[in-house]
Order: C-alpha cells, then sequence, then structure tokens
C-alpha cells in the first residue's frame, strides 16, 4: 500500500498543476487518471510500462479517445463469501471491472457519479 501512494503521489501533484492550464490530452480518461489507475490496480512495474506507452501515443501522429487501463485481476474465492461483514452497511462503487476477452484481464471504469447504496424506502 505504501508503494501505491509513492508512486501516486506525484501524479497528483501533476493533476493539481494541470487544472490551471487548458486541457490537452487526447485520451479519455487522460493520460494522468490513466497512470494513476494503473498505479492503483497493478504492480509498479506494470503500470510505469503501460503508462510510458500511453503517454507516448498521446501525440498528434495517433488518434485518442477513449481507452481505459487493462489490469489483471483475480476474484476472491468462494470461502471469502462467508465475510458477513463485507454485506452489511452501505456500499460505495468507485471502479467497476469489465473482463476483457483473457481469462484474468479486465479493463477498469470509473464511476464519476458514485453514490452510496442504502435499502429501498417503503412507504
Amino acid at each position: 500500500m505504501k508503494f501505491k501512494k509513492f508512486f501516486i503521489a506525484p501524479i497528483k501533484g501533476y493533476q493539481y498543476i494541470s487544472r490551471m492550464l487548458p486541457a490537452n490530452c487526447r485520451y479519455y480518461p487522460t493520460c494522468s487518471e490513466y497512470a494513476k489507475w494503473q498505479f492503483e490496480f497493478n504492480a509498479p512495474h506494470k503500470a510505469l510500462a503501460a503508462s510510458s506507452l500511453r503517454i507516448l501515443r498521446c501525440n498528434q501522429l495517433f488518434k485518442g479517445g477513449i481507452d481505459y487501463p487493462l489490469v489483471d485481476y483475480f476474484p476472491p474465492g468462494p470461502l471469502n463469501l462467508l465475510d458477513f461483514n463485507h454485506f452489511c452497511g452501505k456500499i460505495v462503487i468507485v471502479y467497476w471491472l469489465v473482463p476483457k476477452a483473457g481469462r484474468s484481464q479486465y479493463y477498469v471504469l470509473k464511476d464519476f457519479d458514485a453514490t452510496t447504496i442504502e435499502p429501498p424506502h417503503t412507504a
């Protein structure tokens, strides 16, 4: 966890400064957001390689467009379903993992309208 913060801190600093500048990234999500997601979900060496390639593609020679990060994710085993505290309380959804054609690769989609899920109100 500390390694993630070490790599993500300069990205957050860059994002803070870049808010004052005009937007000029050719991709969605932006290259800095892409790199931040890579470092949150992947090993540092994989995240650095993917982020570097993405930054190299962010120029006039490439079309740009929507390019979500691809991460490796292995869902928890069936024994983790027995953890009842996991299912109780409020749930905040921040990221969606959408499977790719491979067995263990997923696209990361960020939910910008992350809301807490509460029990339905009965009248």
